[in-house]
């Protein structure tokens, strides 16, 4: 595989032009935070409100995903992830007009859904490329175009210091720069529906029976769903209980948006009946061929929190911390912070790589989760009188156990139950929003300067070694790991003295 990577040809030529749309989702996703605190200047935002637009930043993406889950199994990746790179324009546009805080955060919770875009990519890839192969082609994808966040922290404040003219008082142009991401990112998503495809030429796209919940396959599995169910609208919660705080909503309004999100569970939880109610009412049961366990969804769920979760939660403090700790300039801070995303280029590839080649996808997960938990506890340590570049270093080696631990991950998505793998992508990747929405509530909520920074890169490191304990006992290697065709897939046997043709883009 590594050989024919760079012939952008057949299936090759759909990794690369899905990895770029992630890249630029990621691009306009990630806009903010390197640009933070020349928003802050500009229109005299405390600290407080700047760390709750960077948990608004990543608030929607919880149900955006599990929604944009269900429509790409119906829809296809093609349209969905088109649609939503199109979309993208809108919320930079009105980020970029912005006036005041209300208007930040509105913008900014709109803008959120297009980090949903990562969980379209999982399900193209996966119709691609065969079981043996997808630990290193999911990893490319999502190593790749993660580092669109990199790209982001490194060049967003350079751009936005070339485009000066009428920002006025000494000011970098933060306006023109963020709504110069969402623009291309729109551009990008016509380029992309004309020219991919949702399956290779003769091969079904196959979709789940019902739509609007996960379809699960036993009673207490369909139990363990709603309970799993309950973190992705309880830590929608905790951000409007923020949102209150900073005088975003007032006491009736955060009455009002409870009950909203009790509403949401409740509808989610009837559309999961909805979709699984012939087996809860004795009316279907399914094969034990045919079953999958979702406490292996759950456990993926919660390593996608620790690890997902918690780059999404550093990438979005990083510059601010290493311009606070060391002195630096925006600029110079960026860039620095941006080794951290950097190192996707070949720590998630490297993780999904390790995991094909390894034989065992579960002890690949629980020791790179272990590695990061110390990776973490580690970087607890750094301050003022660190040497910088013992500081980077530190900082990209933590990096590279993180982002290969979500490469892991992902390698075992696609295998679990794959007329499903849309719904699933979608669950385990809000859990990674759920994760990074709580790490950034802590960060908001503990005091600024070193003891904060420690507190919080220790809470990290923690949660990543209780789930390592948990992969360590729970973690169970999926059916057909290392095959050579995916669930439901049979070779075609040549008929005697028929000559078969292959497609190159199916092989």
């Amino acid at each position: 595989m590594l050989q024919e990577l760079w012939s952008f040809r057949g299936r090759y030529r759909i990794l690369h032009l899905t990895w770029f749309a992630f890249f630029l989702s990621f691009v306009v996703w990630f806009n903010f935070a390197p640009l933070a605190t020349a928003v802050q200047e500009e229109l005299g935002l405390s600290a407080a409100q700047i760390r709750t637009l960077a948990i608004c930043n990543v608030a929607l993406t919880v149900p955006a995903r599990i929604i944009i889950g269900m429509l790409l199994d119906r829809f296809g990746p093609r349209l969905t992830y088109s649609v939503l790179l199109v979309y993208a324009a809108i919320p930079c546009l009105a980020f970029s007009l912005a006036q005041d805080f209300s208007q930040l955060v509105i913008s900014r919770l709109a803008l959120s859904i297009v980090g949903a875009g990562f969980v379209i990519g999982i399900r193209m890839v996966a119709e691609w490329f065969p079981p043996k192969e997808i630990g290193l082609a999911e990893g490319i994808y999502g190593g790749w175009g993660n580092f669109g966040s990199a790209a982001s922290a490194f060049a967003l404040p350079t751009i936005a210091a070339l485009l000066t003219v009428g920002a006025g008082g000494g000011l970098i142009n933060w306006r023109l720069a963020i709504a110069l991401t969402g623009i291309i990112a729109a551009l990008y998503g016509v380029f992309y529906y004309r020219n991919v495809q949702d399956t290779p030429p003769g091969k079904v796209y196959q979709k789940p029976k019902r739509h609007g919940g996960l379809e699960v396959t036993t009673k207490r599995d369909f139990g363990f769903l709603m309970l799993m169910n309950v973190p992705l609208v309880g830590v929608l919660a905790v951000l409007a209980w923020r949102l209150s705080n900073v005088g975003f909503l007032d006491q009736t309004g955060l009455i009002i948006t409870w009950l909203a999100l009790l509403g949401l569970y409740l509808f989610q939880a009837y559309k999961c009946w909805d979709v699984n109610k012939d087996l809860m009412t004795n009316q279907k049961r399914y094969p034990a061929d045919d079953r999958y366990n979702f406490s292996q969804v759950a456990l993926l769920e919660l390593t996608y929190v620790v690890n997902f979760g918690s780059e999404l939660a550093v990438v979005s403090m990083l510059p601010a911390f290493f311009e606070g700790t060391f002195g630096l300039s925006k600029q110079l801070a960026g860039m620095i912070a941006a080794s951290y995303a950097f190192m996707n280029l070949v720590s998630r590839p490297g993780g999904g790589l390790i995991s094909d080649t390894l034989g065992s996808r579960k002890w690949t997960m629980t020791v790179l989760t272990g590695c990061m938990g110390i990776g973490y506890l580690m970087l607890s340590t750094v301050n003022g009188s660190w040497w910088l570049p013992a500081a980077v270093i530190l900082t990209m080696g933590c990096s590279f156990f993180v982002q290969a631990g979500e490469g892991s991950t992902f390698a075992m998505v696609p295998l679990i139950k794959r007329r499903v793998t849309g719904q699933i992508a979608g669950n385990v990747g809000a859990y990674g929003n759920v994760g990074a929405v709580a790490y950034l509530t802590l960060f908001s909520l503990l005091p600024e300067g070193d003891i904060g920074n420690r507190v919080f890169f220790q809470t990290l490191g923690v949660t990543a070694l209780v789930v390592t304990f948990l992969c360590w006992f729970f973690l169970r290697e999926p059916k057909g790991s290392f095959a050579t065709h995916h669930e439901g897939e049979e070779s075609e046997l040549p008929v005697e003295g028929v000559p078969v043709l292959v497609d190159e883009q199916t092989h």
